[in-house]
């Protein structure tokens, strides 16, 4: 069984938010003072396992943990286990700032964790200071360096390009990706957060990113692609690999495999529409895995085709720490 859109999309991938809190307050993600969601809202751990399991029935096989900062809820090591264990899921990873990956590594490894993606924007501490509004450069890089001694490879870390911030760092991150054989992914500034970093005519886009990469460096395209909106390269002469996410500039559409769960319960079918359906209150209602089944299937009929032209873009109203990236 699969699950399909009206745009023939094959949707084999769920992102899930287990939480809207953070432990740090990035400028592009949390928009002032947003409210954190009460407790009761929030989708329990056994709520997201019967979503996960019904969703894999229609074959979904791929899903990625994600926040807010997902180390902060508690427990997280017993989820990750539990996905792990539904027939047909064949992946599952987690998205982290890294600040307490270091902490956690040992029980996240022992319940199966085998992929992880780190956010870090830049590799200057008092820009990291300014951007997170919080000094933990630090600990971030000895989660990643720890991760990677226990296995945890490839790393991917995203990377958001903004210019005039941590433009001048592009190369320096090809060089990381070089010396400790990881993928930086570099993805285009997104309408989320502080809406006075964000304006469509000031963003970096991949094709300048890549412009200003080959001047210094051979791409070659990756012999291990994968799935998914990343067109990835391998670097000529060493190890390591560059991504480029274009969600901004380019129609990544057509490759779309996935949909996302908020940690409030709701789906969310595009990252850039704030149209939003209630699952969590059909599972509380006390209806069957049938009806949610079919409630899944109905969201993803429909799904968009596509996100509005770059000129077009406006500010999401929802911070990517509700909507889980």
């Amino acid at each position: 069984m699969k699950l399909i859109d009206d745009y023939n999309r094959v949707i084999d991938y769920v992102r899930i938010s287990v939480t809207d809190r953070c432990n740090l307050r990035c400028r592009y993600c949390v928009d002032g003072d947003f409210p954190f969601i009460p407790h009761t809202e929030v989708l329990s751990y056994e709520e997201i396992i019967r979503f996960v399991r019904i969703c894999a029935l229609l074959g979904v096989k791929k899903v990625r943990l994600t926040g807010g900062e997902p180390l902060t809820r508690k427990g997280l090591p017993h989820l990750l286990k539990e996905i792990g264990s539904i027939e047909g899921i064949t992946d599952i990873s987690l998205t982290t700032n890294g600040v307490l990956l270091a902490d956690h590594l040992e029980e996240l490894k022992e319940a199966g964790l085998k992929r992880i993606n780190i956010s870090l924007d830049t590799l200057r501490k008092d820009r990291f200071a300014w951007i997170t509004c919080i000094d933990a450069f630090d600990r971030v890089i000895d989660g990643i360096k720890k991760a990677s001694y226990a296995g945890l490879n490839p790393i991917k870390i995203n990377t958001v390009i903004i210019k005039d911030f941590n433009d001048d760092e592009i190369l320096d991150f090809v060089r990381i990706a070089r010396k400790w054989d990881h993928e930086i992914r570099f993805i285009e500034f997104m309408p989320f957060g502080d809406t006075s970093l964000w304006r469509s005519t000031e963003i970096i886009t991949s094709r300048q990113i890549e412009e200003i990469i080959r001047r210094d460096f051979e791409l070659l395209p990756s012999l291990r692609p994968g799935k998914g909106p990343a067109k990835v390269f391998d670097i000529a002469g060493g190890s390591g690999r560059i991504g480029f996410i274009s969600p901004v500039s380019s129609h990544i559409c057509a490759e779309c495999n996935r949909i996302r769960l908020t940690s409030r319960g709701m789906i969310r079918p595009c990252l850039f529409s704030d149209v939003e359906y209630d699952v969590k209150a059909l599972m509380r209602s006390g209806r069957s895995d049938d009806d949610v089944k079919e409630f899944i299937r109905g969201v993803v009929k429909v799904k968009p085709e596509r996100k509005l032209e770059m000129g077009a873009i406006r500010k999401c109203q929802r911070s990517l720490r509700n909507i889980g990236g």
